[in-house]
């Protein structure tokens, strides 16, 4: 299995940036697909996630009306889009992929089986 995550870089405070994480080795639409991101010094952290069919989502209170999670079954690939960014936002963002997953746990990196290597996110203020 492998989680390849594209799309980081550098943005001003205000703006937006669109991740994407392509998988492969896996039956994608049987895992539930995640965004976690970890800043300098900091623990790793929930960011969003998605269902199998891509009908449930989730995201932390910190991103909700900025962030939003999608997915596309064909190609294999989860997205973040990310609006209004902030100098918090500031970590290396990863995507993470979990077959079986109780709605209790979605929120914790242990709950996933299968992570990208991180892109970096970079907000200037």
């Amino acid at each position: 299995v492998q989680l390849q995550a594209s799309g980081g870089g550098l943005v001003q405070a205000g703006g937006s940036l669109r991740l994407s994480c392509a998988a492969s080795g896996l039956t994608f639409r049987r895992y539930t697909l995640g965004w976690f991101r970890q800043a300098p010094g900091k623990e790793r952290e929930f960011v969003a996630s998605t269902r199998g069919n891509g009908g449930s989502t989730y995201s932390a209170d910190f991103v909700k009306g900025r962030f939003t999670i999608s997915r596309d079954n064909v190609k294999n690939t989860v997205y973040l889009q990310m609006n209004s960014l902030k100098a918090d936002d500031t970590a290396v963002y990863y995507c993470a992929a979990g077959e079986r997953i109780i709605l209790s746990s979605i929120q914790l990196a242990r709950a996933y089986d299968y992570w990208g290597q991180g892109t970096l996110v970079t907000v200037s203020s």
